[in-house]
């Protein structure tokens, strides 16, 4: 391919996507108002999604359930399963792959692909996203919308503010096309600008999108440093280029390949005040990401402990952090610097939210060893015990300490991504 041929970028976005899976699984409500939320019975809880047929009735994204049945009381309420999303949103990576092997999650419902190298075998990307779009449907039951563009700001523009509104789900966003259809928009239709911005922007009089397009970088800066002082400079340039269509960055399999950090949170069912139980729950968290690390070939180098308590007006607690002596996946290794870290830093207040993460990874290709410790008998045993795991569950073997009051390895088991499952 020359590097002067002009690239071809899709993102695909999942409509309603919790909804969307909770419909595919379960074809009696395909013509009912659906929402994914909290207990229906106890009619608590927040509306995660809701379908476009319960969004003809008022019902909206983060409004409560009970609010949701007083707009709409025969909506039907399912509880989200995480792990039914993961599936979902990794068999549409797959049938994305076997287009192009240039394909970048953007997020659990969005994925962008470089289809450049394989459009010739389409009458045109129209033609391919069409492809793509039903293939997709028919597999999994999710209706995806498709942004093209010749960049991942153009696609994701695209996708949100047309095609998203497009009868067939589908609009291309070009350098040609963009004055035409992009610049008349208010600022806050371009990706990555929020309501502050977008305030800032009306005050310093760029009203529209275009606005923003034809003001000089250095006047843009100049304008934005009342607000945000020497900070805007780099503000000021990805805006005009966001607002010209400019982008250069590559669509990216590996964009996740080694995560910042894995980390894993608890809030407790009730006070915790005393170190002994508060101790139960570090090592169970210390577990979890360290057998999350294993399953990925990371150890990491830096140990974060966040603390904090239940009234969030007046908040208590701490966030701190410590590097290991070595890089390490082993529970035992994280655990004794979590612990090392919550009673350096507690200040004996009650404690509801516990969060325990490990970063700075490198892959686990080589242990260092020690003369005084067997660090690798330690990690064939871990590795044993995940093995466990995945055959017979998370709870299938534990630490004796969660079999405690204060344990909440049970529970913690249930989740993913602060869902059930």
């Amino acid at each position: 391919m020359s590097t002067m041929e002009k690239k071809v970028i899709f993102l695909a976005d999942c409509q309603s996507f919790y909804a969307s899976v909770k419909k595919a699984a379960y074809p009696q409500y395909a013509n009912k108002p659906l929402a994914v939320a909290g207990d229906s019975k106890r009619r608590s809880g927040i509306v995660l999604a809701a379908c476009p047929i319960a969004k003809s009735f008022g019902v909206s994204t983060a409004e409560s359930l009970r609010e949701a049945f007083a707009k709409c009381p025969q909506l039907v309420a399912i509880q989200p399963r995480m792990q039914e999303y993961v599936n979902i949103s990794l068999q549409i990576t797959s049938i994305l792959e076997s287009y192009t092997n240039l394909v970048e999650p953007f997020s659990i419902d969005e994925q962008f692909s470089d289809v450049t190298a394989s459009l010739h075998f389409f009458e045109s990307s129209r033609d391919m996203a069409l492809h793509i779009q039903k293939r997709i449907l028919i597999q999994t039951g999710i209706y995806v919308r498709i942004g093209i563009g010749e960049n991942k700001v153009l696609a994701k523009m695209a996708c949100d503010n047309f095609a998203k509104k497009n009868a067939d789900g589908i609009f291309e966003l070009t350098k040609n096309n963009i004055t035409e259809y992009l610049w008349p928009f208010t600022p806050d239709k371009m990706f990555g600008v929020g309501s502050k911005t977008l305030y800032h922007l009306h005050q310093i009089g760029l009203k529209t999108i275009g606005d923003v397009a034809k003001t000089s970088v250095a006047d843009l800066k100049r304008k934005l440093q009342k607000y945000h002082g020497k900070k805007c400079d780099i503000l000021a340039q990805v805006l005009w280029a966001t607002a010209n269509g400019i982008d250069y960055s590559p669509v990216t399999p590996d964009a996740f390949s080694l995560q910042k950090g894995i980390g894993r949170q608890t809030t407790l069912p009730i006070d915790y005040y005393e170190a002994k139980d508060i101790e139960v729950v570090l090592l169970e968290l210390s577990s979890l990401i360290c057998q999350r690390s294993r399953y990925k070939g990371y150890m990491g180098t830096v140990v974060h402990v966040g603390i904090q308590g239940a009234d969030f007006k007046t908040p208590t607690g701490f966030h701190r952090q410590k590097k290991l002596r070595q890089p390490s996946c082993l529970t035992s290794e994280v655990f004794e610097t979590a612990k090392m870290l919550f009673h350096q830093y507690w200040n004996q207040l009650p404690v509801r939210k516990i969060f325990v993460s490990l970063s700075q990874f490198q892959t686990d290709d080589c242990l260092q060893l020690s003369f005084f410790e067997n660090r690798e008998r330690q990690l064939s045993l871990e590795k044993s015990m995940d093995s466990i795991k995945q055959k017979f569950g998370e709870t299938s073997i534990f630490f004796a300490s969660s079999l405690t009051q204060s344990g909440q390895a049970k529970f913690l088991a249930q989740k993913i991504g602060g869902h059930i499952k």
